[in-house]
């Protein structure tokens, strides 16, 4: 007897799966992605259990009918490719016939579905790949997927599922990556029979899809890119480099209206980046990249996340390019960048600033903790505050109270001279930090940060069930710092005391963060981060002092994060010759 033989279909099936359906989210893309190709104008994504208990998608795309219903259940039956040289002009996200069985078999399977006019529908039913069982449906403009009990009968793969919250937050992914593909398409992500995420189609906008996936704290930071070259266009959004991530979750790459992960590309934008972010953390960028489908080949990986293509290097300076050229166009965008209060500078000295102004090298937007080492290469020392993790090592006390403000320069940073005529750059955002952080840290010290009564302040705050979980879990850990949360119910939580710096900010900007950070260190460190990134820019010259006082009375021993407080230092006698 021979020992080579046929596999079953059922067998093969779960085989497929086992490369197709990795978990809750993978299903969702799969049937998401049909949805799309299919034309839908609106998809709706309804969860249980984060997936794990059940997986809806309704679509209104142009349907099936029962010949094709039942084609479309056999592997490699697809509608999307026709012979081996459509292979190579792949526009649509499915093409290799193997969701639908792989899905089925393992999981408890239904596919409702009517083509436009129809009068009556098709119901197919199958339970762990068995055999389907088809029953005439209400007609319902296009199809209905129900996915239950996924990997019921394949344990040892149902067993490598994480909680709850984890597939709910890879599942929620996999429709945003989609609904920032196409934003002609609307979708809609439900859980537990609540929604959590849903945007309306926006073809003619797709900003509004961007801010509707990044959030309403990146969106006022959002920068437009554009790069054309032959058989090839990039386009897409990054945020200015005063937001960033803790992780890449915000660098998005897609080809062809295809979410993808490529390390060249990610490489490419982290590049253009690498002069403007601080220590630590990632950029957020959203890149759209339109290209010959003849140059680029999509069928290298089991899920479709990866491709590769025929001259990647063109495609990664391409994306270089584009990144690169938006950063150095867009100004940190403050609005107006008069000062209340700004009197012309002395006549003396309008040569020497010209001349400072020409020869100044462009600063980082922000700099955070723990820099290395850095010389203004042009004096050969060190710029206070850059070079030394603490203030007592930096300039000596009254040293700071001492400048004249003179203006705002580059609608970012503070033009000041020392009495000794130097000009010195200053970044007022790490003055606020700086401050902060001291006054956080000394009452944390002293134990005055988790005990101080409450306020009149009081705040309530809409979350995602993940941001909302993460807060909750966070309750002990954030009263230590002074802030005191507890649940409002409803997907929101309120917030019933903040330290005093914090009052006047946006607590959407800063509360998600501070309760994902390990400790109360980190914790502080945040709080004080954003104090610094919503400082004013735009001040009279008597807040500008007062500031800058207040600096000088940092306590010494506080361990500052090494945000960089003076940019530049350069003597005006020496621009002079």
């Amino acid at each position: 007897m021979g020992r080579v033989r046929r596999l079953p279909p059922d067998l093969i099936n779960q085989i497929a799966a086992g490369e197709v359906v990795e978990r809750p989210a993978s299903v969702v893309k799969e049937l998401a992605e049909n949805s799309v190709d299919a034309g839908s104008t609106r998809v709706t994504v309804r969860l249980v259990r984060g997936g794990c208990g059940g997986i809806t998608i309704i679509d209104d795309g142009h349907g099936m009918s029962r010949e094709d219903a039942l084609t479309s259940m056999e592997r490699h039956a697809t509608s999307k490719l026709e012979d081996r040289e459509g292979l190579f002009h792949i526009l649509t996200k499915g093409f290799r016939g193997e969701a639908l069985p792989a899905i089925a078999s393992v999981s408890r399977f239904t596919l409702v579905t009517s083509e436009p006019e129809a009068l009556s529908g098709t119901r197919i039913v199958v339970e762990g790949g068995g055999e389907p069982l088809i029953t005439d449906a209400p007609a319902v403009g296009g199809t209905r997927i129900d996915v239950e009990d996924l990997f019921f009968n394949v344990p040892a793969r149902r067993k490598f599922l994480k909680r709850e919250q984890t597939e709910l937050l890879h599942c929620e992914d996999a429709v945003t990556r989609l609904a920032l593909a196409h934003p002609e398409v609307g979708f809609t992500l439900e859980h537990e029979g609540k929604e959590i995420w849903s945007s309306p189609p926006s073809a003619t906008e797709p900003i509004q899809r961007a801010a509707a996936v990044l959030g309403t704290e990146a969106a006022p930071h959002l920068l437009t890119i554009e790069e054309r070259r032959l058989g090839l266009t990039v386009t897409g959004f990054i945020a200015a480099p005063e937001f960033t991530l803790s992780n890449a979750r915000g660098l998005m790459t897609f080809v062809n209206h295809r979410y993808i992960r490529d390390r060249g590309l990610t490489a490419s934008i982290q590049r253009a980046y690498q002069d403007s972010l601080p220590p630590g953390r990632q950029p957020v960028a959203l890149v759209f990249i339109e290209i010959d489908p003849r140059a680029v080949d999509v069928n290298v990986h089991p899920q479709k996340l990866e491709v590769r293509f025929a001259d990647p290097r063109s495609v990664a300076e391409a994306v270089g390019a584009a990144v690169s050229r938006a950063l150095k166009a867009a100004p940190w965008r403050q609005g107006d960048d008069r000062p209340l209060d700004a009197p012309q500078v002395q006549a003396q000295y309008a040569q020497a600033i010209e001349r400072f102004l020409a020869r100044a090298h462009p600063a980082p937007a922000f700099l955070e903790p723990a820099t290395p080492l850095q010389l203004d290469q042009s004096l050969g020392r060190p710029s206070f505050g850059t070079a030394m993790p603490t203030l007592d090592s930096g300039p000596p006390r009254g040293y700071f109270e001492s400048l004249t403000f003179l203006s705002v320069l580059a609608k970012r940073f503070w033009l000041t001279e020392t009495p000794a005529g130097s000009l010195v750059i200053i970044d007022p955002r790490a003055v606020e930090e700086r401050i902060v952080w001291s006054a956080l840290a000394t009452r944390f010290q002293k134990g005055t940060l988790a005990t101080a009564p409450r306020t009149l302040f009081s705040a309530r705050l809409d979350l995602q069930p993940t941001e909302r979980t993460r807060v909750l879990d966070a309750v002990t850990g954030l009263l230590e710092v002074g802030v005191e949360v507890e649940d409002f119910g409803s997907g929101s939580v309120s917030l019933l005391k903040v330290p005093a710096e914090l009052e006047s900010i946006d607590p959407s900007s800063w509360l998600v963060e501070t309760a994902s950070a390990s400790d109360s260190s980190a914790r502080l460190a945040v709080m004080a981060r954003r104090a610094g990134l919503a400082a004013s820019i735009l001040v009279t010259h008597e807040q500008a002092r007062s500031r800058l006082a207040a600096l000088d009375g940092v306590e010494s021993q506080i361990h500052a994060r090494g945000a960089r407080v003076i940019v530049r230092d350069l003597p005006l006698l020496e621009l002079g010759g």
